[in-house]
Parts: C-alpha cells; sequence; structure tokens
C-alpha cells in the first residue's frame, strides 16, 4: 500500500497576524454577546489581526441547560448554501468589516434538513456570514442537543490554508491530520474546555501543531458559573508545538501572534512527519510473553 500524498498548497508568501480569544459570554444572550464579539474583534484589529478566533458557542454561550430550554432563541438559521442572515449578528458583521478581518465565531446552527449543529461561523471582511463548519466530534450530553457534521472544511485567507476544528475534534489526530493532508497551514480550534481540564488543554493543541508541522490558533471561554465554568488558556502555537502566545486560567484576553511562512517551511524541512508516515499501521503485531 502507497501512502496518499499531500496534498499540494503553495507556502504563503507573507506573514499573517491571528488573534485567539478567550472571553465569558453569557448564556442564552445571543444579542449581547454579539456585540461582546463585536468588541472583541475590534481589539484583534487594534492589534493588526487578520483572523480573529473567538470561542465554541461563544453567541449562545455554551450553556447546554439554556441550549436545550430554548433552541429557537439561542440557534441561527442556515439557507442550504450555507449563508447566515440573522440581524442580530450585525455587530459582529459590522466589526468585521471595519477592522478588515475574518472572525470564526462560535455558533448553534439550524440547517434546512432540520439538524441542528454546533458550528464555526465565518465572518469575512465584507460582513458576509457563512456556516464554515460544523463540529464533527460531538462529546458526551453534546450528542442529545446536536447533529454531527459531515465534512472538513479549510478557511483561505491571504494564500493561509487554515483547516477548520471544534474543540473535541482536536483530541482526535486524525482530524488535524486530514486537514494537513488537504494541505493545510494552520489550523483553528474554537473551543470550550472546563476548569480541572488544562492539563489536555495545553497538551492535545501544542500536539496536533507538531503532529503536522502546521500552526495552531486555540480560542477558549473563560469563567462562568459550575459547571459550566471555562479555563482560558487560548493559545497559539508554532509548528513545533511551542505557544507563541497563552492566556491565563481566568480573565477576557485577546491573544496576538504572527504565522511565518519562513517557519513553516524550514520546520516542514527539518521534521518530515507528513512525508514520512507510513500508509497505515497495520503491520503484523507479534505478543511478547514476560
Amino acid at each position: 500500500m502507497t501512502t496518499p500524498p499531500v496534498t499540494s498548497a503553495p507556502l504563503p508568501a507573507a506573514p499573517l497576524t491571528v488573534a485567539a480569544v478567550q472571553a465569558e459570554p453569557t448564556p442564552g444572550d445571543l444579542s449581547g454577546n454579539a456585540v461582546t464579539a463585536a468588541r472583541l474583534l475590534a481589539r484583534a484589529a487594534g492589534q493588526g489581526a487578520r483572523v480573529a478566533v473567538l470561542p465554541e458557542l461563544f453567541l449562545p454561550a455554551y450553556h447546554p441547560p439554556t441550549l436545550a430550554a430554548d433552541p429557537a432563541g439561542t440557534d441561527v438559521a442556515a439557507t442550504g448554501d450555507g449563508a447566515v442572515d440573522d440581524p442580530r449578528l450585525d455587530p459582529v458583521r459590522a466589526a468585521a468589516r471595519d477592522g478588515r478581518l475574518t472572525a470564526v465565531v462560535g455558533a448553534a446552527v439550524r440547517h434546512p434538513d432540520g439538524r441542528r449543529t454546533i458550528s464555526a461561523l465565518v465572518v469575512d471582511p465584507t460582513g458576509t456570514v457563512r456556516a464554515g463548519y460544523d463540529k464533527q466530534q460531538l462529546w458526551g450530553g453534546e450528542r442529545d442537543l446536536f447533529d454531527a457534521g459531515r465534512r472538513g472544511a479549510s478557511l483561505l485567507v491571504d494564500g493561509w490554508r487554515l483547516g477548520l476544528g471544534i474543540c473535541y475534534d482536536g483530541c482526535f489526530p486524525e482530524h488535524a491530520r486530514a486537514a494537513a493532508l488537504d494541505g493545510a497551514h494552520g489550523y483553528l480550534c474554537p473551543s470550550g474546555y472546563l476548569a480541572g481540564s488544562a492539563h489536555r488543554r495545553d497538551l492535545y493543541y501544542a500536539a496536533r501543531a507538531l503532529d503536522n508541522t502546521m500552526y495552531v490558533v486555540f480560542a477558549n471561554a473563560v469563567d462562568g458559573t459550575e459547571p459550566w465554568r471555562f479555563n482560558g488558556g487560548a493559545a497559539v502555537y508554532d509548528p513545533q508545538g511551542r505557544p507563541l502566545a497563552r492566556g491565563a486560567d481566568s480573565g477576557e484576553d485577546v491573544l496576538v501572534a504572527t504565522l511565518d511562512p519562513a517557519v513553516l517551511a524550514a520546520t516542514r524541512s527539518a521534521h518530515t512527519m507528513l512525508a514520512d508516515r507510513p500508509a497505515d499501521q497495520g503491520f503484523p503485531r507479534t505478543a511478547l510473553p514476560a
């Protein structure tokens, strides 16, 4: 069996400045959270960010009791082609336009076929909103409220190819690897990690960066009330898994870093895991009694 080739994606021509956000939304207050998102996007743009990533389910807040009790109030509706036109998102649209940046914002999305998904909305610099990616790996009780996504997706910005994942997706090496094999230079992960999970939070996304010699941008919710209290630690990792920026375990923050194509090229030249990976690990195995 031969190893499938990595999709050829030219290296970006110029660096890209990105922002990973940690913030605390209010459960069920989509309009108010959109205003907060707009403020955070303006802050990111003011620091030169061209892409900003906000936490998982930021618009309705990651609060399952509220998501279960008020789906009409917490969801946004997508059309068949993924477009989202909801006036509650107007502050986010305006912030993306004014800041000339692309925002990745967590939302609960209702699709025309009745599916309800945990999604990453992509808001481009014209203010157009699309349901860009639906979470594929649902965690725990999420399965009672949402449907799993059916496809992967990558965001294209200024020559950078950025794979999209959401929280639990990033716990599976195969998910980020699929993005890398599709030519991704980076991996964007809006997330919601609960307090007490800092070790896993800091390990998974650094590992995904090193596994695939690509940048990772990890956003996370922060603070809140037990049992839905989140632990921040938003970060940007370089292609060897080293943090370029990382937030504290509490408190709102916007972490800004620059992705450098020269660093990406040098890392992939020195560490050739993508090219050297075996077709599979299904070789015969031997049990060794001791």
